[in-house]
């Protein structure tokens, strides 16, 4: 089941934010995400706070939740009041957004334009697993305004797709991926690599599946195993062999030549875009400390440096809702040293690099230079080299020690 909420400050009931949160908003990025909380099974290594119908027991109603959703981003527009400005980028996750209706995905992005505005040019982005498309969907949702789509492919393998419980058959990705196409839609794939007995070679499979697939961007995540989940307790008894750090970084290098050579750039560790303009404004958003509004339960959001997350279930979310209340379980406010921790935490990630002398940290940035996990970046920045990418977290506790 999905990991238990942290604790924090109390939110008001309406929901208000501290006037400090909304000073200055118009000189700030926005965007908003949608989370759809619902898949059809749930897989072994997920510990994202989603729910099958048999978990919800009939407590949570798919057929009622895009207009509950909707409630939210009503209320997301009367507490930000005058620091409304339209969306930048709009991005459902989940879970599988688009388990549901295409025309409850319609139904919230229209609430989004209705409340708050999409700015012209805007990133609408829905993630998708390849079996829960059809090209009638996928060229409404282009109708409606969405611009990208995200695939959940994860392999190509078939005994990997297994041990991730993923249900889907890979031939599958490539038909899906020209369905986005003929509705005009730009095309992201999802690589995870790591999983117990993934070979080199099935990594380099994938590779090649998806490349063959003319993707605009390909995401590659290392396995992460949550605790709670399937699979970490498949590996505490021993039933299949927890991830090697070697074997990982081993994969990354692969992942990283072989995009390279089909002319992918990295922009984040784990994200590669064929163009610049391919890039992920949305989660780009996120690495540089923009606003976000988070909509549905579990949700989280950050507004000028106040940070709130909603309630887990769907049937506390929708009763709170319903009630004309705030649906946020608890808040924090981040002090001065939180926001320059997580900056750095945040933007060392990303390739554009960061200002050693703007964050204070010139000394210890001298000598990750020297140790060639760092090297000198446009406007005097420093970025991470492919070294310091494979140790991207020992790198940040030297940036802050």
């Amino acid at each position: 089941m999905p990991s238990t909420l942290p604790d924090g400050e109390s939110v008001p009931t309406d929901g208000s934010l501290p006037p400090d949160a909304l000073r200055g908003a118009a000189d700030r990025t926005f965007g908003v995400y949608l989370h759809v909380p619902f898949c059809s099974v749930r897989c072994g290594y997920c510990d994202f706070n989603t729910y099958t119908a048999t978990e919800l027991g009939g407590g949570g109603s798919q057929a009622a939740y895009a207009a509950t959703a909707a409630q939210e981003v009503h209320l997301a527009a009367r507490v930000l009041g005058d620091a409304v400005r339209p969306a930048e980028t709009v991005f459902f996750g989940g879970g599988t957004p688009t388990l549901l209706p295409a025309a409850d995905l319609e139904l919230m992005l229209g609430a989004v334009r209705d409340e708050l505005g999409i700015a012209p040019g805007a990133e609408v982005t829905t993630e998708a697993n390849p079996d829960s498309v059809t090209p009638e969907g996928l060229q409404r949702l282009a109708a409606a305004g969405f611009t990208r789509v995200s695939f959940g492919m994860q392999s190509a393998v078939p005994h990997v797709l297994a041990v991730l419980e993923r249900t889907h058959d890979p031939a599958r990705v490539p038909l899906a991926v020209r369905w986005a196409r003929e509705a005009g839609l730009e095309v992201s794939l999802d690589l995870i690599y790591g999983t117990p007995g993934e070979s080199l070679d099935d990594l380099r499979v994938s590779l090649d599946a998806a490349l063959s697939c003319e993707p605009d961007h390909v995401s590659a995540y290392a396995l992460i195993v949550e605790q709670g989940t399937k699979l970490a307790g498949q590996m505490r008894r021993g039933e299949v062999p927890e991830p090697s750090d070697d074997d990982e970084a081993d994969k990354y290098e692969i992942v990283d030549d072989t995009l390279a050579a089909a002319g992918f750039a990295w922009y984040e560790v784990s994200n590669w875009a064929r163009e610049p303009r391919f890039a992920c404004r949305h989660n780009l958003a996120y690495w540089r400390g923009g606003d976000w509004w988070g909509i549905g339960p579990g949700a989280h959001s950050h507004v000028g440096g106040v940070r709130w997350w909603n309630v887990k279930h769907p049937t506390a979310y929708a009763g709170r809702i319903g009630a004309g209340e705030s649906p946020a379980h608890a808040r924090e406010v981040l002090a001065a040293e939180d926001r320059r921790v997580e900056d750095v935490l945040l933007r060392s990630r990303l390739s554009e690099g960061f200002d050693p002398v703007w964050w204070g940290v010139r000394t210890e940035t001298a000598q990750l230079l020297l140790d060639g996990l760092l090297e000198p970046a446009p406007g005097g920045r420093v970025a991470l080299t492919r070294r310091g990418r494979l140790l991207a977290d020992a790198v940040v506790r030297r940036l802050l020690a």
